[in-house]
């Protein structure tokens, strides 16, 4: 019996069944063929959508974190990894600033023996005001931050500087607080302020204490009618 090869085979025998497997072998093979390049295409698709979503997620995370945001006013007694001070450090001096001038100065206070001397000075030099030993919230590291006198400007840079810190903070579980009093507490406490090293020309204008949260407050309400569109 003579060889006898179908048309849509690359093989052939003389056996009937063999003919049967190989056209099923060809045809099974094209239809892999057309899964797979649907497989793919869907892919494609699936991965444009990810980067879609992941922009929208990312937008929406950077929300959550600003919306989210609390001052914390009682810290859990857990020291805040000086790394991780560091990250929060770097956002602050990528904040925007008038003509890059970057004129602010930082000095951070992590060792509590040094926060409790700021405190007996500042008790000494303001008897009239007994709760003066929690100015600082309970919070175990404080950023004291230094404006440049020459500039009209500086002090904005400053809390652009501090906002930055804040919510990099929050970012990573770390709370905050930014204070005023500390700054009225320590004019004229001469050691303490010695201590904070700022270069001539510079004055302490804004304090921030960080710390891992104790406590979950509830967001204040804000008055949205202080904003407008003008037409």
């Amino acid at each position: 019996m003579g060889l006898r090869v179908p048309e849509n085979c690359i093989f052939a025998c003389n056996r009937e069944g063999d003919y049967v497997m190989i056209n099923n072998f060809v045809v099974m093979r094209s239809t892999l063929l057309v899964l797979m390049a649907l497989w793919l295409l869907g892919s494609c698709a699936l991965c444009k959508g990810d980067e879609e979503n992941a922009q929208i997620d990312k937008g929406q995370v950077v929300e959550d974190v600003i919306m989210s945001r609390r001052s914390i006013r009682n810290y859990k007694p857990v020291a805040v990894a000086r790394d991780t001070m560091e990250l929060i450090l770097k956002a602050g001096i990528n904040a925007p600033n008038g003509q890059n001038k970057q004129s602010w100065e930082v000095r951070v206070i992590d060792n509590p023996a040094i926060m409790n001397e700021f405190k007996e000075e500042m008790a000494a030099k303001n008897p009239e005001f007994p709760q003066i030993g929690e100015c600082f919230r309970g919070a175990p590291v404080m950023v004291f931050i230094a404006a440049d006198t020459s500039y009209d400007f500086s002090k904005i840079d400053c809390a652009l500087l501090a906002e930055n810190m804040i919510i990099r903070a929050w970012s990573m579980g770390v709370g905050s607080i930014a204070l005023g009093s500390p700054v009225r507490f320590l004019e004229g406490c001469t050691n303490s302020l010695e201590r904070l090293q700022f270069s001539d020309g510079y004055k302490l204008v804004l304090c921030v204490g960080f710390g891992y949260p104790n406590e979950a407050p509830e967001a204040k309400p804000r008055k949205e009618d202080k904003f407008r569109f003008i037409d």
